[in-house]
């Protein structure tokens, strides 16, 4: 039987795959360099360059038919599956989700108020990728022109055929509503801007013994220092890779937080362990103004901080779904754990609010694990 691959292209620089299901097909994917996977939607994305669309023969053995959208290939433009899953049915104005960087132009307007609101990159990025997305489902048609209930339709279809996360959901909410109420100043229907009810999901938090196997497993002096200031201090990522010299109070025993989030500047601990630790650090290293710094200077990536420590929890045999993230939660619920009180844990971890830290109070064995299992009380 003749294997076929359709090719669709779908933004400049991107091309979406279908197959039927192959193991072969599969693994030849997967070695096409930058190409990736949407689990959500159970399809390929793989580079693709409009201008020598027939490049992609290259990637796939000589017996594979080959067949690309838009050239005037006989046959559907997709078959019911795509490579391990079938793949819903998309409105036709659907461009791609999530869409890939630079997928659509965001309006000069849009991202200079985000700026004069001086919203935090963070921030902007993730409200330029959210109204990206939108401007792609409407692909060809004037954002300007489009209806309250055209966003409506939008949210509607990211959450009934996307499926994507509460959280996704606000933030398209979110950056659309920007647009219109904020760039436009044009007032809009609120009740067809619906934000999901939020979920009640707990953090995920490691075990102090856990902790200990993850720093243990780095050998690399600079490597063992930022997974120590993260969970040491509390800090996100963001936060650690903005810490600069100057930040680091020795004599005090405090680092100093500035512009975190919600642009507040804060102070949170700078233990002896993690003093002696950093002193041998910066010996080494030598950094010029951040205090993680790549190899050429400046600014460490974020992207190398996240394959430490997923590449050090492996190591340690850690199989809870952790993240880097996840050594903040566990800063919190330890603290608490170990009898300090739930403000000050606020004030180190820099919460507008003392609802966002007490969810530590869920997470923390200090009160469930004085509860007697009625199991203990049975004679068998």
């Amino acid at each position: 039987m003749k294997k076929t691959i359709y090719v669709k292209p779908i933004t400049s620089g991107q091309a979406e795959l279908a197959f039927d299901f192959d193991k072969e097909l599969v693994d030849q994917v997967k070695a096409i360099p930058g190409r990736r996977y949407l689990p959500d939607r159970k399809v390929w994305v793989i580079p693709f360059d409009k201008k020598a669309p027939r490049a992609v023969r290259k990637f796939f053995d000589p017996g594979v038919e080959i067949r690309i959208s838009g050239l005037g290939h006989a046959g559907p433009e997709f078959p019911p599956h795509s490579g391990e899953a079938p793949v819903s049915a998309k409105p036709e104005s659907f461009r791609a989700w999530p869409p890939p960087a630079g997928a659509a132009l965001l309006p000069e307007a849009y991202t200079a108020e985000l700026t004069l609101r001086r919203y935090s990159k963070n921030t902007k990025r993730s409200y330029g990728a959210a109204f990206a997305g939108f401007l792609a489902f409407y692909q060809g048609r004037d954002p300007k022109e489009l209806t309250d209930e055209d966003v409506n339709r939008y949210v509607t279809y990211l959450v009934m055929e996307v499926k994507v996360s509460t959280a996704v959901q606000k933030q398209a909410v979110n950056a659309v509503k920007f647009y219109y109420e904020k760039v436009l100043q044009r007032p809009v229907i609120q009740n067809l801007y619906k934000r999901p009810k939020g979920e009640k999901s707990l953090p995920q938090v490691l075990s102090e013994d856990e902790v200990v196997r993850i720093l243990k497993a780095l050998q690399n002096l600079k490597h063992r220092a930022i997974l120590t200031v993260i969970y040491s201090a509390g800090l996100r990522l963001s936060e650690l890779l903005d810490l600069k010299l100057t930040d680091l109070d020795f004599d005090r025993k405090l680092i100093r937080v500035k512009m975190g989030k919600g642009r507040k500047d804060r102070y949170t601990l700078l233990s002896p362990k993690l003093e002696t630790l950093l002193r041998e650090y910066l010996t080494q290293y030598r950094p010029a103004s951040y205090v993680f710094e790549g190899r050429d200077g400046g600014r460490y990536s974020a992207k190398s901080v996240q394959n430490i420590f997923q590449n050090a929890a492996a190591r340690a045999g850690i199989q809870k779904h952790a993240s880097v993230h996840t050594l903040r939660h566990s800063f919190a619920t330890h603290l608490l754990e170990n009898g300090t009180d739930l403000r000050y844990i606020q004030e180190l971890l820099g919460h507008s609010s003392s609802k966002t830290t007490e969810i530590y109070t869920h997470v923390s064995r200090k009160s469930i694990g004085k509860i007697r299992s009625p199991l203990d009380n049975l004679n068998i």
